[in-house]
């Protein structure tokens, strides 16, 4: 594990402009953050990496990308508009709100399954107080969905909301997905997207908050054979762990003990990663059994039955769901990343990402940036190499060659390249490397 903070990472994020507090101008929005041009690179450089390891890798695994704001019976019958609730608890004086479970566990109880009623209980027994020291109500449920309304005019009949995982709009086009291709048992759609959670109490910087995008699979397949898919899916997201550079030290699977898996659920494993907060989810993958097709067969009154090829027999399929936290990867992966060593007697700080992840790949300087020469021929090398790397190549001219080395490091960037007046000679270019900064020259031709 590397010596990572979380106010470390959460500094440099904000300083290197990888992630922004949401609103910020106007004083924030708690649970929301926005992601600058370095957050966004490595986000999409995460998701590009799913992406084509789960979807264009494979041949049994298609691609959908579903609307946000669904009908609403589609929350009815998945049972979120009646189960997809916190325990919330209140502050009795301030009427701070907070999730009851939250503030067991600051308190150093494990609250996994336990009933709201005991959770209260235990706070009664152990004199638990809120954060600023006052009483704390019995609690309460809170459906954590964002509703809105669709239309003119605000009724019963124009409720909406957004949605609280991507994954039910996977299960809506199944059929869609079935009658279009007609694909093989076993069978997944993927889709990734965003998802919307009113969190009591949001924390942990990204790693809790209102707004964040997951990456969902939901793998069909007959009932007799899903333990082998649930292996082979499960192989197949340590081979993305191991892709994103977590040290598999930091990896835990947990096998999900019957009396805290969802009802729906027969097998579940959690995958969890020692974070700077502490050893916490990362992902997950579940066998839901046949539970949401029958939903939507039994509340839409259309079949979800597959028939096997060739032959009379149907079934509806079950269903393995591999669900991935964009947000979550995303912060594994720089608290994985995260080092501080001595260089010439000052501390430096940079990330050691994986060159595949790295926002940019190659930042390019001329030594000097008031010498033309070294200035147009650096320019040419830099739009070489964008030409080949479009959107990972930086260039980078301010202050001097050590003030930029330093910049580079903390964003990760693997190679640095400097133009010098030697490069006007013999057309080579120093190459300095992130993680051992050792310098050496290189053709540029070999960039």
């Amino acid at each position: 594990m590397s010596q990572a903070k979380m106010e470390d990472i959460i500094s440099l994020c904000k300083r290197r402009g990888f992630i922004y507090q949401g609103s910020d101008v106007y004083g924030g929005l708690s649970g929301t953050w926005d992601y600058g041009p370095l957050g966004v690179q490595l986000k999409r450089n995460i998701m590009n990496l799913w992406w084509r390891m789960f979807v264009d890798e494979r041949d049994d695994i298609y691609g959908v990308d579903a609307a946000i704001l669904m009908n609403p019976k589609v929350w009815k019958a998945s049972g979120h508009v009646d189960t997809f609730v916190d325990p919330l608890c209140e502050d009795m004086v301030n009427h701070r709100r907070y999730r009851t479970d939250h503030i067991l566990k600051d308190n150093g109880v494990d609250a996994d399954g336990l009933t709201m009623e005991q959770m209260d209980e235990v706070i009664a027994e152990r004199g638990i107080k809120s954060p600023d020291g006052n009483p704390l109500s019995k609690s309460r449920t809170f459906n954590m969905m964002f509703k809105t309304s669709v239309g003119a005019t605000e009724s019963e009949d124009s409720v909406a909301y957004l949605r609280p995982e991507t994954a039910q709009g996977i299960f809506t086009n199944f059929k869609n997905v079935v009658d279009s291709f007609y694909p093989d048992l076993p069978f997944g759609i993927a889709q990734q997207g965003k998802a919307f959670r009113n969190e009591i109490a949001p924390r942990d910087f990204v790693f809790r908050s209102r707004e964040f995008e997951q990456m969902e699979i939901e793998y069909f397949v007959n009932p007799e054979n899903w333990q082998e898919a649930f292996d082979e899916l499960l192989k197949s997201t340590h081979e993305f762990l191991e892709a994103l550079g977590l040290d598999p030290e930091n990896i835990h699977e947990l096998d999900v003990p019957a009396e805290d898996r969802a009802h729906y659920s027969k097998k579940t494993i959690d995958i969890e990663y020692d974070f700077p907060i502490g050893k916490e989810e990362l992902m997950g993958i579940a066998y839901r059994t046949d539970f949401d097709l029958m939903n939507i067969q039994r509340v839409s009154g259309k079949s979800m039955e597959y028939t096997i090829k060739g032959t009379n027999e149907k079934f509806v399929p079950h269903v393995i769901e591999p669900s991935f936290g964009v947000e979550r990867a995303l912060m594994a992966v720089l608290s994985s990343a995260y080092r501080e060593d001595e260089q010439n007697g000052s501390k430096r700080v940079y990330l050691a990402l994986p060159e595949h992840l790295a926002p940019v790949k190659f930042a390019v300087s001329p030594l000097l940036k008031n010498k033309p020469e070294l200035v147009e021929k650096a320019r040419e090398i830099y739009a070489s190499l964008s030409k080949k790397n479009p959107g990972r190549v930086m260039w980078d001219d301010n202050g001097n060659i050590g003030k930029r080395y330093r910049r580079q490091d903390e964003i990760g960037t693997p190679h640095c390249v400097v133009i010098d007046f030697q490069t006007l000679e013999d057309d080579t270019v120093t190459i300095r490397e992130r993680d051992t900064t050792e310098q050496r020259r290189m053709k540029i031709g070999e960039l």
